[in-house]
């Protein structure tokens, strides 16, 4: 579905990836992890287009996605950004049928195909009570909830989401990766999430992508990406992996650091 072949991105001269080539596939929830400035955002600029990389391609459904018009791209690929504005005045449902705009040959009018796509989005992400609410009623995990709804209603092949759960508390956090990974599973997308919370990505994620130094570190299931060499190279910290008994999960443990002694 989504291909990056030998991609460099640089801002200002100064590159922050070099020959980075991955390929997200379809039913497979694939994370990207790594330590704050390893590229991790610039890489989903480039997957999305919004970004052009200094070398290298991406190619989306197989084609160059330099060569793809924004609505092209949007009938493929919805993305869920880190923070996105929404006007204070609008119900949830109008924002949820923004997401249907790729597909309008007017703009102010709907189809029932798309009347029917926003509903279906409001149901998968159990919306419905607060769907003639106004966005400016609702809280931080609720408009995140409406803005993955908007995704929806675009009917993406591709669904990529960057950090979806910062700021979120834990019930939140869990309703939109439970969402995420069903819709992998059951609908068949290809996902991609930019994530810092590596046991909510070893949980959720078929795969994880390792940026470290402006490279691929580590790329493969958790087990592979997530041992204690690979996570002191990339985030200078010692620690322990074990499983979660309860949910059969990798668990990262940060053990002890030294300037730990500085600040406690």
């Amino acid at each position: 579905m989504l291909e990056l072949h030998n991609i460099s991105a640089a801002y200002h001269n100064r590159y922050i990836l070099e020959d980075i080539s991955l390929r997200i596939r379809k039913k497979e929830f694939t994370g990207i992890i790594g330590p704050n400035g390893a590229g991790k955002t610039t890489l989903l600029k480039i997957m999305t287009g919004i970004k052009s990389p200094e070398k290298g391609q991406v190619r989306l459904n197989g084609k160059n996605i330099n060569h793809l018009t924004k609505k092209q791209i949007a009938k493929i690929m919805a993305v869920v950004p880190q923070s996105s504005f929404i006007p204070p005045l609008f119900t949830v449902e109008d924002v949820v049928s923004m997401g249907r705009y790729p597909f309008r040959q007017f703009r102010l009018t709907d189809t029932e195909h798309d009347t029917a796509c926003v509903d279906a989005a409001i149901e998968k992400t159990g919306i419905q009570s607060f769907r003639s609410r106004m966005i400016c009623e609702l809280s931080g995990g609720q408009r995140q909830e409406v803005i993955i709804a908007r995704a929806l209603a675009q009917t993406p092949r591709v669904f990529v989401l960057d950090e979806p759960t910062a700021n979120l508390d834990i019930k939140h956090q869990m309703k939109i990766l439970c969402l995420a990974a069903a819709l992998v599973r059951d609908d068949g997308l290809a996902a991609v999430m930019v994530i810092h919370d590596l046991n909510l990505a070893a949980r959720f994620c078929d795969r994880l992508i390792l940026l470290h130094d402006r490279k691929i570190m580590a790329m493969g299931p958790p087990e592979k990406v997530l041992t204690p060499d690979n996570l002191e190279m990339a985030y200078d910290v010692s620690t322990r992996v074990c499983r979660n008994c309860f949910t059969n999960a990798l668990e990262v443990v940060i053990l002890d650091q030294p300037f730990e002694e500085r600040f406690l």
